[in-house]
């Protein structure tokens, strides 16, 4: 990969995991030597209120933590669409929850993803790791660092060290990976 910088915004309620998500994404550009940032962005009620992280994983120096316009949006939650489908800067790629954002995008100047995330999630016994399979597609579709390293990164989360962990999180982000519109 050439010299890019990828910005994320990643929006959602608090408890999907939206910050761990953005926290994934830092951890992997960490792996590989990048430059970043992750800025972290709670509604007042925490659980259940609003919820988004910005992240910059770059090859060069970040001037700004905050993530107006990302090369790479995420929401979980129709009130984060309300707010920010139109955020995504032209040739940026959206990716939409679909099973939570009854909405769809009227832009055609970017690419954009609907996944049934939670759905899936659920469906698959991985019920809390729609976050996870959201990651997966992210990285087949926008691939910002190589799989392997997302991967990783999302072992080295794991704070208890549990295979069992690893193991849910790796399936959560295979669904996602494979996920076919």
């Amino acid at each position: 990969m050439n010299n890019t910088t990828h910005t994320f915004l990643l929006a959602g309620f608090g408890g999907q995991g939206i910050l761990f998500l953005g926290k994934a994404i830092a951890v992997a550009g960490l792996l590989e030597d990048k430059e970043l940032s992750w800025l972290p962005s709670y509604g007042p009620e925490m659980r259940g209120g609003t919820c988004n992280c910005s992240v910059t994983v770059s090859d060069e120096e970040i001037g700004s933590p905050q993530v107006l316009t990302p090369s790479c949006l995420v929401v979980m939650n129709q009130p984060s669409f309300d707010k920010f489908d139109k955020a995504t800067v032209a040739g940026g790629y959206t990716f939409i929850d679909s099973s939570l954002v009854s909405s769809k995008s009227e832009r055609t100047d970017i690419s954009v993803f609907y996944i049934p995330a939670t759905s899936l999630a659920n469906e698959n016994g991985l019920k809390g790791l729609a976050n996870i399979v959201m990651l997966g597609k992210i990285c087949k579709e926008y691939p910002f660092l190589p799989k392997e390293t997302v991967l990783k990164a999302l072992e080295k989360n794991n704070k208890k060290n549990l295979p069992e962990i690893t193991e849910r999180n790796n399936r959560a982000f295979d669904i996602g990976y494979n996920y076919a519109e």
